[in-house]
């Protein structure tokens, strides 16, 4: 949309719902010269993972009474419209449990991820797991009883601190528009989908995606992570190794800090043909990445992984035998590693993409300052020249 289309709309109080995977030109870390280690795909996105989808629907609404609504929903499709008929392997991990992902007891008896990972906020969870059903039964293909069995995925991080959460502004039909909507290609990031209203370290965040290449036993595989961040405190932020939040204090004369009272989901796919054990040791590692960017888990803060495969699907058909190939456990470690460098890029990716956002009873987030961003990484000696 046009700038000044969009102010247009704000102006008059419009939803705005962002279709977010077309092309987009926002910067990323890279572009600001933050260095990462590692190989990426030529997204840098959870989409360089072949067959994997995402569409997002963005709700921004200034509302009669003086509320505001800063949400919105996230798909993440593992097969695209595939993942309808064709579940594939998967596992979670709670870092910490302050938070929610729904589905996950199946997900841990059955080894298997059935549909799509959706991301919202906490209190429209509950909306978003029906629509996925219902989604789920119009598209068709039901069983032989004439519906679908599906507890679906749906994780959540708490906005509302910008949003008018208990307003419950999202709707079956944003749930059927992610889902419709969700393409391969470039994946928008910042105060998009589920992010919309998403803080993180203080300072403004919300979804944020990256990915690594890596090569295992003469195989070449990818490494996607998106994440929806909402976590963390200012004094321990790091980025790329240097203290950021150190250097950019929160103001003296702003809110007291609350403490980690934040929540971050991130999704880790890969094409690597991995067992369910496998990629619950996969999402262990996202905390890895976590921990880089000055994360310690508070107690108040929810940090949930899932982690998925796209290979091995034949054995996913619902045949009475079948049989699936594994990297061995000796070998992976380069897909450990590749885990936790995309995970801190996803992060830092979501914060530089953010932008300063009003929202509801006054509340404001700033953004992550790009120019003094860039000072510091030159002052610490970490900057690296923009490719």
């Amino acid at each position: 949309m046009h700038k000044g289309s969009l102010l247009a709309a704000l102006a008059a109080g419009l939803v705005i719902a962002v279709n977010a995977t077309s092309a987009v030109a926002a910067e990323r870390a890279r572009d600001l010269g933050v260095p990462f280690e590692g190989v990426p795909g030529p997204l840098n996105a959870i989409t360089d993972v072949a067959g994997v989808t995402v569409g997002q629907v963005t709700l921004i609404e200034d509302l009669a009474n003086g509320r505001k609504v800063r949400t919105g929903v996230t798909a993440i499709l593992p097969r695209g419209r595939d993942s309808l008929s064709t579940p594939a392997y998967g596992a979670w991990f709670a870092l910490n449990g302050n938070g929610e992902m729904t589905g996950t007891a199946w997900l841990d008896e059955s080894g298997q991820l059935e549909g799509p990972v959706m991301l919202t906020n906490t209190h429209s969870v509950g909306v978003v797991r029906d629509a996925v059903i219902a989604w789920r039964v119009h598209a068709g293909g039901a069983d032989a009883s004439g519906y679908w069995w599906s507890l679906p995925v749906v994780a959540e991080t708490w906005d509302g601190d910008l949003n008018d959460i208990n307003g419950f502004h999202v709707r079956p039909e944003h749930v059927d528009r992610a889902l419709d909507d969700a393409k391969s290609g470039p994946v928008e990031e910042g105060n998009v989908g589920g992010g919309t209203g998403m803080t993180c370290h203080d300072f403004k965040c919300g979804i944020g995606t990256a990915s690594r290449r890596v090569t295992v036993a003469d195989g070449k595989y990818t490494i996607g992570v998106l994440v929806q961040a909402n976590y963390g405190v200012r004094a321990t932020l790091r980025v790329a190794g240097v203290p950021v939040g150190q250097e950019l204090p929160v103001k003296s004369d702003g809110p007291p800090a609350k403490g980690d009272q934040g929540s971050i989901i991130i999704v880790v796919a890969t094409d690597a043909p991995l067992l369910p054990h496998q990629l619950k040791r996969v999402a262990k590692r996202a905390g890895l990445g976590l921990a880089r960017m000055g994360s310690y888990a508070g107690n108040g803060s929810g940090d949930i992984f899932i982690a998925f495969s796209t290979a091995n699907a034949a054995a996913l058909g619902g045949k009475p035998l079948v049989q699936s190939v594994s990297i061995g456990n000796d070998y992976l470690d380069e897909v450990f590693n590749a885990t936790v460098e995309a995970t801190e890029e996803a992060i830092v990716n979501a914060m530089v993409a953010a932008r300063d956002m009003q929202g509801t009873d006054g509340h404001t987030a700033q953004a992550l300052p790009h120019d003094a961003l860039v000072k510091l990484l030159k002052k610490y000696g970490r900057w690296s020249p923009p490719r």
